[in-house]
This record gives structure tokens, sequence and C-alpha cells, in this order.
């Protein structure tokens, strides 16, 4: 994360867009983050009802600072969204989390405030800061930490590994490489792999072994590109989880994207 940036004197022209869930789950903290909002900035309010309707509000923000109440699936969509249409380095996003304690944890994690109240205040008087972005060989986008837990190994042979016993059971190796170094191989079972975007434009990779082996985790390493490969797995990434793929790639991008925090 970069320095903060100057301090502007006047609040933008604001385009807030209340997903649907968070008018179900808690109409009155919607309605108090308006209310603070339409106090300290011009505001146009947008109530998409679909994820068709909500890509479009955003699309048509023009000059105005798109500003989401929901949760952390509404700004990992928004992120989505102006990422895959090269928008995302030009647009200074907020956020108003409402929802469920589970569905903000990416919220809490990129620091943004738990009340509806202080995070609408924040959007006002707060500064765009800039942070760093996973982006995979799909174009799929990691604002926080990504979980790959091992699969389990079938019963039997394995056929894509041919130095796996037939009879062999446990975690499933997984092949982990940071910057084209090999940090887990297939010779030794992995339990799960960490990544997160560090805060100077590297990738941080933790790479834990699986506990039936005597060798110690490899503990944490720094890179711009990691991948890893093996059967079909899936992994778990700002709540979501998804897959299966057989390889995937991320690669940082540092500074890629702008969150208005405190």
């Amino acid at each position: 994360m970069s320095a903060r940036e100057p301090a502007t004197t006047t609040t933008p022209s604001l385009l807030v867009i209340v997903d649907p869930t968070a008018r179900r789950l808690d109409g009155e903290s919607v309605r108090i983050a308006k209310d603070v909002l339409s106090a300290g900035a011009p505001v146009k309010l947008c109530l998409p009802e679909s994820p068709r309707e909500y890509a479009r509000a955003l699309a048509r923000r023009g000059s105005r600072r798109p500003v989401l109440i929901g949760d952390d699936r509404s700004l990992v969509r928004a992120v989505t969204q102006l990422h895959q249409g090269r928008e995302l380095a030009e647009a200074d996003l907020a956020m108003v989390p409402v929802g469920s304690g589970g569905a903000l944890r990416l919220a809490r994690h990129l620091g943004v405030p738990a009340s509806a109240v202080t995070a609408a205040r924040a959007v006002l008087d707060g500064q765009p800061r800039r942070l760093d972005l996973l982006v995979d060989d799909s174009d799929g986008v990691v604002l926080g930490e990504l979980h790959v837990p091992a699969p389990p190994r079938p019963a039997g042979r394995v056929p894509w590994l041919r130095r796996s016993p037939a009879t062999r059971t446990g975690p499933t190796p997984l092949r982990v490489e940071a910057d084209g170094r090999l940090v887990a191989d297939l010779d030794r079972p992995v339990h799960s792999v960490t990544l997160a975007p560090g805060t100077d434009g590297s990738v941080r990779a933790e790479v834990r072994a699986a506990a039936t082996e005597d060798a110690p985790s490899s503990g944490g390493t720094y890179a711009g590109v990691v991948t890893v490969s093996g059967p079909d797995f899936h992994y778990k990434a700002d709540g979501r989880t998804l897959g299966p793929v057989r390889t995937r790639t991320w690669r940082v991008r540092g500074a890629a994207w702008s969150l208005v925090l405190p």
C-alpha cells in the first residue's frame, strides 16, 4: 500500500450503488448511510436488482466516485468489472459495509470501518489509497487472501502423477513455483498454499507441508508471479470458492486499484 495521497478540498459527486442483499438484510443501515452521504456530497442513487443492472450503473458512473453499499461480493464485483474493462486505474472506489459478519471479512481486512455511519463519513472525509491486486491467467482478481487447500488423494493410482505409489493415500501433491523457482514439488505432499498481495508490488506465498511430513513448511516467500498446479483443485479467494483447475498463475499488479479509507 502506498502513502496517502494529498487531501482534496472538495468531495466529488458520488454514485451510490446499493446492493439488493444489503437492502433486504439491513435497510436501516442503508438508510443511515444514504443520509450521511447525501448530507456531505452530491449523490446519484442506484438501486440495481440484478448483476446486469449493477454492471450498467457502474459503467455509466461518468465522473462520479462509485460508493458501494453492500458486502464483500459487491466490492469484488466492482473491481472485477473495472479491471476487465481496463478502467480500474482511473476509478477511486469507496465502500459502506452492510451485511453479515462473515460476508465482510475482506472489508475489515482492507481497513474499511465496520459501522455504516463511520464508513459513510470516511467516504466523505477519507482519501484514496492505492492497493496491490492479484490477477490470474483467466483475468480474475483477488483483493485479499487466496487459499489453496490440497485436494484429497483418491484411492488407487493417480494417473497424472507417475511417481505416486498406487496405494498411497493422503493429500495430493501440488507443485508451486514462485518467479520460476520451485517452492514445492510433487514428491512432497502439501497441506495448503496461501497467497496474498504484498505492500511492495509482490505476492506473499506461504506453503504448508502436510501434517504427515517431517519436513517443515517452506515459510513465506515473495515473488511477482506464482503458479500452482496439480490434479483438479479448488481455491478460495475473497469469500468465493473457485475452480476446479489443474493449473493457475497469479501475478501481482502493484498499486492497481484505489479504495477510499480513513
